[in-house]
């Protein structure tokens, strides 16, 4: 075992740890102050039955063995059959079975706590929470068995490539949002009123954590402290950088005023996008795959809340369903089988070779179809036990009241 790597991919799952949190402050931030603690309590929740998920079954699931492609086995349910003194297979003996595992937990916390984005003030806690354990199994499992443990979309069949999730965790928590909001119905007022950011430094702050954390998150996939581990550092900084500098032009050319949110926004995208290629495409592309995905998604948000009239109340699927997508093409257009060695079948389409971009393309039109007819059926399940959305009146009192019995802004007495 490689002590130098296993202690890196600790401290990067560590670092992926820290982006729930970041989240929960990027998303109170954005969401109307009676809902705050409601909007920060989903990504709690999500922090604590991920974990027990992951280690009873959800580890095992997508990693052990393979069932048609599409799932696991219980092989190594409750850690079982496992010794953390041995690497994991894969890894040329370099981490432990047990750091692999545990940084692969953060990603299955932070998925489903990204879908939390779109359905904002109107979801009740009990039903996003069921949702949320079902979701996990019927969708997240699968496809992290399917892109990453050897299933039909990696290894196993498609030879897609996704460096950090951009099927994964993105495309999949983005679209899985987006039916869900439509499911919900808007939130009540919206487009009869002004809308308003409640905390603007919460929203940077988180902002600034996912991005610290990023750097985990990507860094790491590689599973090994190298040189491939400093390229998708160097890829994730830069991509972050552009789209961040390119929202900002965006607002200046549309509104005149360059926004602090436009900035968070801005830089979120960019990790976004940068995620599923992050190890496979080289530094230059990075600055375009950032530059690009601002107008990509900033025109894609307008499209879905002002045409197609869907209440996405904090843009996840404009953020990380639209990013995810243009990133997993991306990488099909940029990918340079140099960069890394494991994957030296893979070049993009700009170095004149299209068959890995058909193969981005099928991977993605797969994972939309897998997210949609799985929260399709994860919500209709919950359905038959709870109701999904609040009662009109407690979402006019908020959801911090009247899910949780407590405010964010006790001593705060006016209207939100």
């Amino acid at each position: 075992m490689d002590l130098a790597s296993n202690g890196f991919m600790l401290i990067c799952a560590a670092l992926v740890f820290f982006m729930t949190p970041g989240l929960a402050f990027f998303y109170g931030g954005l969401s109307r102050r009676k809902n705050v603690t409601n909007t920060m309590m989903a990504c709690a929740g999500i922090m604590g039955i991920s974990v027990l998920m992951w280690v009873a079954f959800g580890y095992s699931l997508s990693f052990s063995g393979d069932n048609l492609g599409i799932i696991g086995n219980l092989h190594n349910a409750f850690f079982n059959n496992m010794d953390p003194n041995v690497s994991q297979d894969g890894t040329n003996g370099t981490i432990s079975v047990y750091t692999f595992a545990m940084f692969q937990m953060m990603f299955a916390m932070i998925t489903p706590a990204l879908i939390t984005g779109s359905v904002v003030g109107r979801m009740r806690y009990t039903a996003l929470f069921a949702f949320v354990i079902l979701w996990s199994l019927v969708v997240y499992y699968p496809l992290a068995h399917m892109v990453w443990g050897g299933g039909l979309l990696g290894t196993g069949w498609l030879n897609s490539i996704d460096f950090a999730g951009g099927n994964v965790v993105h495309i999949s928590s983005g679209v899985s949002g987006l039916v869900l909001a439509i499911i919900l119905g808007k939130r009540r007022g919206i487009g009869q009123t002004e809308y308003k950011v409640h905390n603007i430094p919460f929203v940077f702050l988180g902002a600034a954590m996912l991005w610290f954390g990023w750097f985990g998150f990507n860094a790491g996939s590689g599973l090994l402290a190298d040189g491939l581990a400093a390229h998708a550092f160097a890829t994730t900084a830069v991509s972050s950088a552009a789209a961040l500098i390119a929202w900002l032009i965006i607002e200046k050319i549309k509104t005149g005023k360059p926004t602090l949110v436009g900035a968070s926004t801005g830089l979120v995208i960019g990790l976004v996008a940068i995620t599923p290629g992050a190890g496979f495409v080289p530094v230059w592309s990075s600055f375009i795959i950032g530059a690009l995905v601002s107008p990509i998604c900033y025109f894609g948000m307008i499209l879905v809340k002002n045409v197609f009239k869907i209440d996405d109340s904090l843009d996840a699927f404009g953020c990380h369903g639209i990013g995810g997508i243009w990133g997993g093409l991306a990488t099909g257009l940029f990918c340079e089988k140099s960069i890394n060695p494991a994957v030296d079948y893979a070049n993009g389409l700009i170095f004149g070779d299209p068959t890995q971009f058909v193969r981005q393309l099928v991977s993605i039109l797969i994972t939309i179809a897998i997210a949609v007819v799985g929260t399709l059926i994860c919500a209709g399940i919950v359905r038959l036990f709870t109701k999904l959305r609040v009662s009109p009146k407690d979402e006019a009192l908020g959801l911090d009241v009247t899910e949780h019995g407590e405010s964010a802004y006790p001593s705060f007495n006016g209207f939100d």
